[in-house]
């Protein structure tokens, strides 16, 4: 496939406005070239994420129902079984899933008996032909180098929102925390999973300065997940308006042609979109989506597999075969 967009690493933020600004149907449709110049615009990845251990963490997250100081209806549930998770893997790879993420409610990982368990889950996914993900807070370089021996495939740590915003949402870590522990991963050699979410109350300049971040790293991110604000009763940010959906729909455009070869996932907020909606994100460049059996994402509704495999046949795409020894 010809490749005719160059991959940057120098954009300016005047630049990424000019794109962001655009009129909308402009914007999707320079996106959805570029996106026909790295992928193919036929497939999309289908991921599964399962919450390997739910709530009762310290961090003060704003937008986190997991988080252990807000009173919701979460229910904290210890670090599950290794045969389960495994289980869980095989599962979602018998329903078209090439990549399985396993999220724990910790703020960093520690070295302890619940770390070896998770490396023997890592190892376990990993022996299925998946591709293995996680994301366990933060993570120091010999933590990282431990997962990479064990085969993990890619590490999630989202930035959330502008480094200039972030003091709004979290104050038990900050910013630079969250790119150390990106920093700690790309040394080890495991390929990077960072987006962010929007609806936090941040504005559109911290939807630039957030890609900006992101696209001037000296190696892009893997994966890209560009979430909406699932409201979770009990937090600080349940009575904000729900997201617009051409609001992520231009998200997802404006990181398409910033970060050409990454994978943008079209995460949080997808049960709240229809179907109509959802093909303008994969018109915009999005080409992966997160599903699963127990229809959530962590602890938040999110359409099941049959309803997704559903829509995928329905708008003439197909899931993304998992390819061997390729970044993703």
């Amino acid at each position: 496939m010809d490749k005719k967009t160059t991959v940057r690493n120098n954009w300016t933020k005047e630049e990424i406005e000019e794109i962001y600004h655009q009129p909308l149907l402009e914007l999707i449709y320079k996106a959805s070239t570029v996106h026909r110049e790295w992928h193919d615009p036929s497939e999309v990845q289908i991921s599964t994420l399962l919450s390997i251990k739910t709530g009762g963490c310290p961090e003060d997250c704003s937008y986190c129902g997991q988080a252990a100081r807000y009173h919701t209806n979460i229910k904290v549930q210890a670090l599950l079984p290794t045969e389960t998770v495994i289980a869980h893997a095989q599962k979602a790879k018998d329903s078209g899933s090439s990549r399985f993420c396993m999220a724990a409610a910790w703020r960093e990982v520690r070295n302890n008996r619940d770390f070896d368990r998770v490396i023997d889950m890592v190892k376990g996914v990993n022996e299925l032909g998946l591709e293995v993900c996680c994301t366990l807070g933060m993570l120091t370089e010999e933590q990282a180098i431990r997962l990479q021996e064990a085969g993990l495939y890619a590490y999630n740590h989202n930035l959330d929102t502008s480094e200039q915003y972030y003091e709004e949402i979290i104050s038990t870590r900050t910013f630079d925390n969250r790119i150390n522990t990106i920093n700690n991963v790309r040394k080890a050699g495991i390929t990077v999973c960072s987006g962010g979410i929007i609806g936090l109350g941040e504005t559109h300049r911290d939807r630039i300065s957030m890609l900006l971040t992101l696209a001037t790293m000296p190696k892009h991110p893997e994966s890209v997940p560009i979430n909406a604000l699932a409201r979770v009763a009990g937090t600080p940010l349940e009575d904000n308006e729900k997201v617009d959906t051409w609001e992520m729909v231009r998200m997802i455009a404006t990181a398409r042609i910033v970060m050409p070869s990454s994978m943008v996932r079209l995460s949080a907020g997808r049960i709240e979109m229809n179907e109509t909606e959802q093909a303008w994100c994969f018109m915009a460049g999005a080409n992966s989506i997160f599903t699963g059996e127990r229809e959530t994402l962590l602890v938040t509704p999110n359409p099941g597999v049959s309803e997704d495999m559903q829509m995928l046949e329905k708008l003439g795409l197909k899931p993304m075969r998992l390819k061997e020894n390729t970044y993703c």
